[in-house]
């Protein structure tokens, strides 16, 4: 049965959390921070109430005591750390309340962007969140979601056909949404991104680690009068606004499959007024509650899950760095970046990824459903494979290694000790007459190469041991950093 696509939905109002996440370049990070606070963004700290009401909008409010409530005491010292030398997710958010508007091919969508976040995270990773609602007058379900499907797209490379126009207070125009974010609102942030990946790309010029588009965090909330249905859902969560035509669109024409679909994204704990669903690119809520009871989801939106998206996005960026940081060692010829993902995955297990993250319990259901849908279970899973074959590999490495050269200097020890050194000993001794080499015989030869070259051998290894344990304690303290 093919679904029916209701008529436009009215809505009381719309916001989206727009996440991208990207890489730094090593070592950059305090000098991003310096950026960040010349381009006029502040450090966010829990502990500074007025902060609360800053950058979310008119009606939504993020109680600083309910978040540090709401996770448990370690997480909390990573999402909110006290200060900015303290290790965890750094955070700097900049007020903006910009107008805007998007043009499509079929009309204009008005919107806010109400604050940008710049989190630098651990392991060389950043995210840039974008903060908007949607104007109010006159809004409705399929407009919210083509102006999420398009506004998600950093560049349009593949659908030529949907081209759009982003004029900022009726000034600027941007045709990319990345310029919008890297020509005005983060202007200081491109110098610093690793584009290390970029030499192997033929179109990209930004370091995507999935693809073009940015995580979106929305809530959508319907008139009271209004029911959510299964295709509501549907279309909420796969982002299905309009067709080429300018219809209503949703990508399925099974009523079972999304039925299906609903039952295994859905968490309708409060339904039929609220449902929250989860999808590998989006997490978003749909309600139908009163203004003020609806505000209030926009508010734990912004802060609760806010926070609980981002942790898990880390995760799984992190754990797709070190597969592919695994993917790209070669075992025969770099034993240094071997033992340095040893001690990267080993800490990033130890340090970072926890079990029991919420203290409650719908928050506890919400974060472990984000985190199944994200995958980062399996990931680390892989993760902790790998782990285990680069300690057998090092093993047997370090075995090998230490059986020849035990082997070389047990050869020189009993050459040089027994042979060699008798049989020239006494010319080395104090000032060395060298015109008694010219008459030694081809034993003597033998044993003099073999007592000079036991001597550098010695040198060198003994200099090779110090400049091992120099790097090891450098890569430790680096380390020590994230």
């Amino acid at each position: 049965m093919t679904p029916t696509i209701p008529a436009d939905q009215p809505l009381q109002f719309v916001l989206h959390q727009f996440i991208f996440p990207f890489s730094l370049d090593r070592h950059s990070r305090d000098q991003v921070k310096h950026q960040m606070m010349k381009d006029g963004f502040h450090p966010f700290y829990l502990q500074n109430l007025s902060l609360e009401d800053a950058f979310y909008g008119e009606d939504f409010r993020v109680s600083h005591h309910n978040l540090e409530r709401y996770y448990l005491p370690f997480t909390n010292r990573i999402l909110f750390p006290r200060r900015d030398e303290d290790e965890g997710l750094r955070r700097f958010s900049k007020s903006m309340s910009l107008p805007c508007r998007m043009d499509t091919e079929s009309g204009s969508i008005r919107f806010t962007i109400h604050s940008v976040d710049v989190i630098l995270c651990p392991f060389d990773i950043g995210f840039i969140t974008l903060r908007t609602e949607l104007d109010r007058q006159d809004l409705h379900y399929t407009q919210a979601l083509e102006f999420a499907g398009r506004f998600r797209v950093l560049q349009n490379l593949k659908d030529q056909q949907k081209r759009t126009l982003l004029t900022v207070d009726e000034g600027d125009a941007y045709q990319e949404v990345e310029d919008l974010i890297f020509h005005k609102l983060v202007p200081g942030m491109m110098p610093y991104m690793d584009k290390t990946e970029l030499k192997e790309s033929y179109f990209e010029k930004l370091p995507f680690f999935v693809d073009e588009r940015m995580f979106v965090h929305s809530l959508y909330a319907f008139d009271q009068e209004q029911e959510i249905t299964d295709i509501d859902l549907y279309r909420g969560s796969r982002i299905d606004g309009t067709d080429e035509e300018g219809r209503p669109y949703i990508s399925a024409s099974n009523s079972d499959y999304i039925s299906r679909y609903c039952r295994k994204h859905a968490y309708d704990r409060w339904a039929p007024h609220t449902y929250y669903l989860t999808e590998e690119t989006s997490f978003v809520c749909l309600t139908n509650q009163e203004h003020q009871a609806a505000a209030a989801i926009g508010s734990h939106m912004c802060g609760e899950y806010y926070y609980a998206i981002l942790l898990n996005l880390f995760y799984k960026i992190v754990l797709l760095k070190l597969s592919t940081r695994y993917s790209h060692v070669q075992l025969e010829k770099n034993q240094d970046e071997i033992e340095e993902l040893i001690r990267a995955i080993t800490l990033f297990s130890a340090k970072y990824y926890f079990l029991e993250v919420v203290s409650q319990s719908q928050g506890k259901d919400i974060f472990l459903q984000v985190k199944d849908h994200l995958g980062s279970d399996h990931l680390f899973k892989e993760v902790k494979e790998t782990l285990s074959d680069l300690y057998t590999y090092q093993e047997d490495f370090t075995s090998k290694r230490s059986s020849y050269l035990l082997q070389i200097l047990t050869i020189y020890t009993v050459i040089s000790g027994i042979y060699g050194m008798n049989q020239v000993i006494e010319d080395l001794k104090g000032d060395i007459d060298w015109s008694k080499v010219q008459e030694y015989s081809s034993f003597e030869y033998i044993a003099l190469g073999v007592t000079l070259t036991g001597i550098v051998v010695s040198f060198g290894l003994g200099m090779h041991t110090i400049y091992r344990l120099y790097r090891g304690w450098r890569k430790r303290k680096e380390l020590k950093k994230l």
